[in-house]
């Protein structure tokens, strides 16, 4: 059975209730989901995982210093987690505060260890995608705002079953989300 790590930073408590969202999302299919925040999870927390959602607040355009460090501190695990999916998401005090760019600093952290990276071309709402990773200003409230963090993690555990345990039927799925 696939494995999901759902990994997060969060102060306001923003990136938290996404991340229990993308929780929610990869809960919909047969993967075993951990949900932790980066003060709790542990480098065998990454070690354990096929996929990880990585989420974090938007801080000056990127990551937060915690998730940074997070990461820096796995360097001598470096080959160790090549050929895992990994994907991101990131609040932010308002739209154009910076999330996306976030997003992708995350993927450009992710893929420097060798995880395959993947944005969605789903609409969640009008106008509303996810190309880089679920995005939100504040708190999801939103329907299309809770739709696009639980796209993200189905996506993630679709992939993980797919690559990981071979479950090719899971690409007919694809397109529009969740069975």
């Amino acid at each position: 059975m696939g494995k999901v790590l759902v990994l997060y930073d969060s102060q306001t408590g923003h990136t938290k209730k996404m991340a229990e969202y993308v929780a929610k999302g990869a809960s919909k299919f047969p993967v075993e989901v951990r949900l932790k925040s980066v003060d709790e999870a542990t480098k065998e927390d990454v070690l354990w995982c096929d996929g990880v959602a990585v989420g974090s607040p938007t801080h000056l355009g990127v990551m937060s210093w915690k998730m940074k460090k997070f990461w820096d501190d796995l360097v001598d695990h470096w080959g160790e987690i090549d050929g895992k999916i990994g994907c991101a998401f990131s609040s932010s005090g308002g739209w154009g505060g910076g999330n996306e760019v976030a997003c992708m600093a995350i993927l450009t952290m992710l893929m420097n260890y060798g995880f395959l990276v993947f944005g969605i071309t789903d609409y969640t709402g009008d106008k509303f995608t996810l190309h880089y990773g679920a995005v939100c200003a504040g708190e999801p409230r939103e329907e299309q705002e809770i739709k696009a963090c639980e796209r993200l993690g189905e996506r993630l555990a679709q992939w993980v079953l797919i690559y990981v345990d071979g479950r090719k039927e899971y690409l007919e799925n694809l397109k529009g989300g969740s069975q």
